[in-house]
């Protein structure tokens, strides 16, 4: 088969691309027709629903069918779960990582992927760029945080291999991120090149441990991300997703990897302010890539191409090497793809069904933690004229992992005055001014009780300022922390705090269920809180 491929075709087969619009753009269906691109990924810009994604990838497929392709061709997203999620309406939103953390089951991890992967197949998507794997073990983790399963990398590792193995029965392609660990990192890659200090010893006892047993337990792809591990790449002043010591020297030969290697998006912060695109591009699959991502922008996807043509006829990559990868690909490809294979036209009636919507409340209700009472707060006792004021994050993006907010503003005002009337919402900002602050002082007297929802306040000193003047107020006050749980350390002496790792409208829908005393919380922290609370903390059982 790779005999019978031209260069250009096998070149195409390294690239996945992404492109604008609701249905494919005539950029992304020249890349397919005539550079012969054999991989697609697909943002929240391209889906509004599940009936409009399943004509997107039917299109897009019909399009490389046409187009004479041996294979269909890959379709990813990132479907993380929780606050990194793609699908849209019709489908089902399920909780992430860290969620399944505090829930801590392996049975519910490989449910949750199986059912995510049955959606994506029903849609036709074949590749979920998942699961992350990442060790969360650093509080000041500006883009992994939530989107880990915790900070015990023997954990991670079981709950990794439960999605792997769930993703699988579903057909449906997984992928290990973001090798060779962006747990415990301070910088976003999106925006700039973070670096890993770790020696080996370390980073094979933490970060890389779930990877290893990932690996070992047949997962089809791996993501590097783009680090800068001085320990492994001494002066080779490169990021990890272009490196031969971390691609072919780390991955495949010390740990034995031998499925497909993928690269981050090439087009991020920590690519465009270093090497630049086009030169990342080669030296990734000169490194031992086999997919590299391309994501946005079509001028840089036909210089990335041309680029790749010109060092395969330079010399700059081997003709060996670049068959070896696309060997690597279009194995992946038969092993999960074919042209017969393909999904109907119409979407199944079980895809967002009630199946899925059961399995994903038992999944919040496992999650969701009450860290603290020692206030005695919870359940919420109030009498009919008593007013409760609810602060909730504005409509605003924390990380560029998450593309876009759909955050649920107001969702929990509106929760609360189901149970009881005499409620008052108001957004804050991530960094609340001083008028804010102000605004809310006013707003909370006379209010029997206050409830505010912090998103990464620990990170924000705006939102511990104002946590810290509402208690100094005497009111009775709740913290829910609707995204990293870490935010506790920034107002240790709160009384009642829980933990809802998203902000999600299942997921706060738990957490006013537990305000009210309608069911009980069963998560545990995945993550320490140092100083207050080790991995394994939560209240079960309210009074």
């Amino acid at each position: 088969m790779i005999q019978e491929m031209t260069s250009e075709e096998q070149i195409g087969q390294l690239f996945v691309v992404g492109f604008h619009g609701l249905t494919p753009s005539s950029e992304v269906a020249d890349l397919i027709r005539n550079h012969h691109v054999g991989g697609i990924i697909l943002f929240s810009r391209n889906v509004r629903n599940a009936g409009q994604l399943l004509a997107l990838t039917s299109e897009l497929q019909e399009i490389a069918r046409e187009a004479g392709h041996r294979y269909p061709l890959l379709i990813s997203i990132d479907q993380e779960n929780g606050v990194v999620r793609r699908l849209r309406q019709g489908t089902t939103i399920f909780p992430g990582n860290m969620g399944l953390g505090a829930a801590g089951s392996e049975r519910l991890a490989r449910e949750i992927a199986l059912a995510t992967g049955r959606e994506l197949h029903a849609l036709g998507v074949n590749m979920n760029l998942a699961p992350v794997v990442d060790v969360n073990n650093n509080p000041a983790n500006p883009v992994i945080g939530v989107r880990s399963f915790g900070e015990d990398p023997a954990r991670v590792a079981r709950l990794a291999t439960a999605a792997v193995e769930g993703y699988r029965e579903a057909g449906v392609i997984s992928c290990l991120k973001h090798f060779p660990g962006h747990g415990d990192t301070a910088t976003d890659s999106h925006v700039g090149l973070p670096v890993v200090s770790h020696s080996l010893e370390r980073l094979e006892q933490v970060e890389l441990l779930p990877f290893g047993v990932g690996i070992d337990a047949g997962a089809d792809s791996v993501m590097v991300a783009h680090l800068y591990v001085p320990e492994l790449m001494g002066e080779e002043m490169l990021p990890s997703s272009a490196s031969s010591h971390i691609i072919r020297g780390l991955l495949r030969e010390r740990m034995g990897f031998e499925g497909v290697v993928v690269s981050d998006d090439m087009e991020m912060g920590a690519i465009l302010e270093s090497v630049g695109t086009e030169r990342a591009v080669v030296k990734a699959l000169a490194a031992g890539t086999d997919l590299v991502f391309v994501s946005h922008l079509y001028e840089r996807q036909q210089g990335s191409i041309t680029a790749v043509r010109a060092a395969l006829e330079g010399g700059g990559v081997s003709r060996e090497l670049i068959a070896q990868a696309v060997e690597r690909v279009v194995r992946l490809k038969a092993r999960y793809l074919s042209w017969d294979g393909l999904p109907g036209r119409s979407v199944p009636d079980w895809v967002g069904g009630g199946e899925h919507h059961a399995l994903a409340r038992r999944a919040y209700e496992s999650a969701v933690t009450l860290v603290r009472d020692d206030a005695r707060r919870i359940p919420l006792r109030l009498g009919a004229g008593e007013r409760v004021l609810v602060l909730y994050p504005r409509h605003e993006s924390l990380t560029f992992a998450e593309e876009e907010n759909r955050y649920p503003r107001g969702f929990v005002v509106e929760s609360i005055a189901k149970r009881h009337a005499a409620v008052e919402g108001m957004p804050v900002s991530a960094s609340p001014t001083e008028e804010e602050r102000e605004q809310v002082s006013r707003k909370a007297v006379g209010a029997s009780a206050v409830v505010m929802c912090t998103m990464n306040a620990n990170l924000y000193p705006g939102q511990a300022e104002l946590m810290r003047l509402l208690l100094r107020s005497g009111r009775s006050v709740i913290g829910i922390a609707v995204r990293n749980p870490y935010d506790l350390m920034a107002f240790p002496e709160l009384g009642t705090y829980l933990a809802t790792y998203e902000y999600t409208p299942p997921a706060l829908e738990v957490a006013v269920r537990v305000l009210f005393g309608e069911i009980q919380p069963h998560g545990r922290l995945p993550v320490s809180l140092p100083g207050l609370y080790a991995p394994g903390a939560g209240i079960e059982g309210l009074k």
